[in-house]
């Protein structure tokens, strides 16, 4: 209850401070020119005629240079002095009634000693008076710029709320790390992470021994300081360290590597030592650090950058607080990252990441006890078969899968229905590999003839090869950056052998090849098609050492360290060489493709022909036509996208 009151009241504002100087300053300058009985100031010469018709009472001169004149009562009733003998309630003034500057004082205190001695003066006096509103007016400004300055540079730094105090100018060196703890309890449990079982059991040990650790020490065991998790993105790295916050129940620090990046020298080293203090304080205790090689890059890498770069700072001091003098071993620190191989080597040795958890895309079993969580909400048809929905989408990490999930969801929605059914997940998948269709797009006849022979060229060939991915179905339909489209149910292998990788090769062929087999001409929609060749034949000669001409040689760096040297790992004619090799193996295939589609002319125009009459056609219609084809495997329901 008291937090509601809190936000529901008024909220404190640095601006709250400034305005309120403001409105001093304004008030200050109001009573500056004017005192609360509003003195009206005239000149030397008026005051000479008061003083010398006997109408001045008493004169108090201030710092020598301004003088108050204060009237007698019967002056006080004279109608030319009417304007100051009240003041501003209506009451007789007390006065002065006058104030006027001077230009000499020793003058002046002559011209009131023969007034007082002629009797036309009763009393005067010199005093000395402290102008505090001069000294406000001149510091004034400087307060200003210095609240507008520290109010800036508190938003420049975070803010003023979370971050561990990281909002405040004087506190910019702390980390920024977010604490879970029992006042914040993580709900997200390992029953919530599908899949992934080695990761977990990997992760899992960890939290057995933060529960409890006699059972490890005992045998004389030690728990790893570190584990790094890395795989392809949308793995479920980041799920996997909620899950170990949750599961446990000991202060979990999580935190970005970005947040250790700062535009001040020497703030991200700061906030490492800060972290690892405030988590050896409440040990034992694990750091979680998402996207490590924000700051984890490999050192001496970047020398534009200057001697002094503040990420290799903050990264030393990482690698101290990990594994060096006074180390806290009831610290654990867990990372996640996609790029593993950018990473420093001192940070990926034994001792400070002991273990590197490799998080892969899900297989098979692992999609369907991916899609079985994320379907729980949804309200879905009866026996929604989740074995066809995993087998519909191999190679999906489970970000891709939640976003199958609530693609079918909206498209169900969009068309009114009260369930989630199968089409709308075929439709959600073919959204995401595909794009959006664009059934509205302007495309002449014979664009689409020959959109049509493309399409039916990647399906006849496909269907003719034994290694070639099972075509499911093939669209002529605009849907993304694409004229058409061809469905695939790519085997899932974990070994590729080199026939395997040319009838692929092949079947990608098949659309250009089919161009110049039924119009004797190409055209440039067959961009995709190309790249995809080249990287394959690319892969093949210079990667994989499939290459008889080249040799059982790679030249593909696993380190990652290749990618900043400007020079290739090969000589000028070996370099010739694999480009040769790279086209020998592309105009073979792309041969090999136009002999089958010769073979095939008419079955490949008539295949055509139904595609530009229904624009999708299926597995069914291309049986019709070919036969029951010659490699069919049990496997061949949907999946991929080939252009």
């Amino acid at each position: 209850m008291s937090d509601n009151k809190k936000s529901g009241g008024l909220k404190f504002s640095p601006w709250w401070i400034s305005g309120a100087i403001i409105f001093m300053f304004i008030l200050l300058n109001i009573f500056n020119g004017t005192s609360m009985q509003d003195p009206t100031k005239i000149s030397s010469s008026k005051f000479d005629e008061l003083l010398n018709s006997g109408q001045i009472e008493k004169v108090i001169v201030f710092n020598k240079t301004q003088a108050e004149a204060y009237l007698t009562a019967a002056a006080q009733k004279d109608k030319a002095n009417k304007k100051v003998s009240k003041d501003l309630f209506g009451n007789p003034n007390k006065g002065p009634h006058y104030v006027f500057e001077i230009a000499d004082a020793q003058n002046f205190e002559n011209k009131l000693i023969k007034a007082k001695t002629d009797l036309k003066l009763k009393d005067y006096d010199f005093k000395v008076k402290d102008d505090w509103s001069g000294i406000i007016f001149q510091i004034l400004p400087f307060i200003l710029i210095i609240g507008v300055w520290i109010y800036l540079m508190r938003r420049m730094s975070g803010g003023g709320a979370g971050g561990g105090g990281g909002g405040q100018i004087f506190n910019i060196g702390k980390s920024r790390a977010k604490l879970f703890d029992e006042k914040s309890e993580v709900k997200t449990t390992f029953k919530d992470v599908a899949g992934l079982e080695g990761a977990k059991e990997e992760v899992q040990e960890i939290v057995e021994f933060l529960k409890n650790p006699e059972k490890y020490t005992v045998l004389g065991g030690k728990i790893p300081k570190g584990a790094l998790l890395v795989g392809p993105p949308g793995t479920g790295k980041t799920l996997l360290a909620k899950a170990v916050a949750g599961e446990a129940k000991v202060p979990f620090f999580s935190l970005s590597g970005s947040d250790f990046v700062e535009m001040f020298v020497g703030v991200g080293a700061s906030r490492v030592r800060d972290l690892f203090k405030q988590a050896k304080e409440k040990s034992p205790s694990i750091i979680f650090i998402d996207e490590i090689d924000a700051v984890g890059r490999a050192r001496g890498k970047n020398n534009m950058s200057g001697g002094n770069d503040e990420r290799e700072n903050t990264l030393n001091q990482l690698l101290t607080e990990m594994d060096g003098f006074g180390t806290d071993t009831h610290v654990i620190v867990i990372a996640a990252t996609n790029r593993a191989d950018v990473l420093d080597k001192a940070l990926m040795r034994a001792g400070r990441f002991d273990r590197q958890i490799y998080v892969d895309l899900p297989d098979i079993r692992e999609r369907k006890e991916i899609f079985e969580v994320h379907l729980a909400p949804l309200k879905k048809v009866e026996g929604l078969d989740t074995d066809f929905l995993a087998k519909q989408t191999p190679g999906f990490s489970g970000a891709d899968i939640a976003n199958v999930c609530n693609e079918a969801a909206l498209i169900a929605a969009r068309n009114n229905k009260t369930a989630v059914d199968k089409q709308d997940f075929l439709d959600a998948v073919d959204r995401i590999v595909g794009g959006l269709e664009k059934k509205n797009k302007i495309v002449t006849p014979a664009e689409k003839r020959a959109i049509a022979v493309h399409e039916a060229g990647h399906a006849t060939v496909s269907w003719m090869l034994e290694h070639a991915a099972p075509l499911i179905k093939v669209t002529i339909v605009p849907r993304g950056q694409s004229l058409g489209a061809a469905w695939y149910l790519p085997e899932e292998r974990l070994i590729v052998r080199p026939d395997q990788m040319l009838d692929e090769m092949c079947a990608t062929m098949g659309g250009r090849a089919a161009e110049k087999v039924i119009f004797d001409t190409i055209s440039t929609g067959a961009l995709s098609d190309l790249e995809k060749v080249t990287k394959q034949a690319r892969a093949m000669v210079t990667i994989y050492g499939l290459n008889e001409k080249l040799g059982n040689i790679t030249y593909y760096d696993s380190s990652g360290q290749s990618e900043y040297s400007f020079n290739k790992p090969y000589s000028e004619d070996t370099a010739i060489t694999i480009d040769k090799e790279i086209s020998l193996l592309i105009e073979g295939q792309y041969k090999r493709a136009i002999e089958i589609l010769q073979e095939n002319k008419d079955k490949l125009l008539q295949l055509a022909d139904i595609l530009i009459e229904k624009e999708v056609i299926f597995k069914d219609d291309l049986e019709t036509i070919f036969g029951k084809r010659p490699y069919h495997k049990d496997n061949e329901d949907l999946a991929d996208l080939t252009v």
